[in-house]
C-alpha cells in the first residue's frame, strides 16, 4: 500500500487551491464558508460520539455526508460549472429534516421561552453545532455576494440549524436534563 502524504507544502505561503485549480488566499470568503461547514461537520461528529438513539445517529451520519457534499460544492471554483452541477439539490432532504423536527417536537413540551444552552455535554454539542451552523450560514451568504451559491444550500443550512436546536431539546428529554428557560428580567 502506497503511503499517503497529507502535507503538500503548497499552502505554506497562505494560499490554497479550489477544486478546479484556482489559487486563493486562505482568508478568502469561500474558504471561510467551506471551512466553517467542515467545522460544523466535526461538531456533529461529537454529538454522534454520545449514547443517543440509533435513529438520531443515522440521521446525523446522513447530515454529515451532505455537509461533505456542500463543502465540496463551496470549494469548487464557480468557473467549473460541470463539477458544481453534480451536487444533488434534493428538496426531500430538507423535508426529511422538517419531518424529523416535527416528530421530535411532538414528544416535547411547547417552547415558551429561550432555553439556556447546556446541562449535559451532548446537549451542549448540539448547541455548539447549532451556533456553528448559523455562522456557516452567514459565511455562505457572504460568499454568495461574490460567487453564485445555489439557493438550496442556504435553505438546507438554515433548516439544519433549526434541526440542531430541536435535537438539543429532544436529547434533553432523552437524558432527563431539565431545560432552564431564559426569562427576561426587564
Amino acid at each position: 500500500m502506497a503511503k499517503s502524504i497529507v502535507y503538500t507544502k503548497t499552502g505554506d505561503r497562505g494560499r490554497t487551491s479550489l477544486i478546479g485549480g484556482t489559487r486563493i488566499p486562505k482568508n478568502d470568503v469561500r474558504l471561510e464558508a467551506y471551512g466553517t461547514v467542515d467545522e460544523l461537520n466535526t461538531c456533529i461528529g461529537m454529538i454522534r460520539s454520545y449514547e443517543i438513539d440509533s435513529g438520531s445517529k443515522d440521521r446525523l451520519i446522513d447530515i454529515q455526508k451532505k455537509l461533505f457534499e456542500i463543502g465540496a460544492y463551496l470549494a469548487t471554483d464557480s468557473n467549473v460549472a460541470d463539477l458544481r452541477e453534480k451536487m444533488n439539490y434534493d428538496e426531500s432532504e430538507i423535508q426529511q429534516l422538517e419531518e424529523e423536527m416535527d416528530r421530535m417536537e411532538a414528544a416535547l413540551p411547547p417552547l415558551k421561552y429561550f432555553v439556556l444552552p447546556g446541562g449535559d455535554p451532548c446537549i451542549s454539542y448540539c448547541h455548539i453545532s447549532r451556533t456553528v451552523c448559523r455562522r456557516a450560514e452567514r459565511r455562505i451568504l457572504t460568499m454568495a455576494e461574490y460567487s453564485e451559491v445555489h439557493p438550496w444550500v442556504i435553505k438546507y443550512i438554515n433548516r439544519l440549524s433549526d434541526y440542531l436546536f430541536v435535537l438539543s431539546r429532544y436529547l434533553s428529554k432523552h437524558f432527563e436534563v431539565n431545560e432552564i428557560p431564559w426569562i427576561p428580567e426587564l
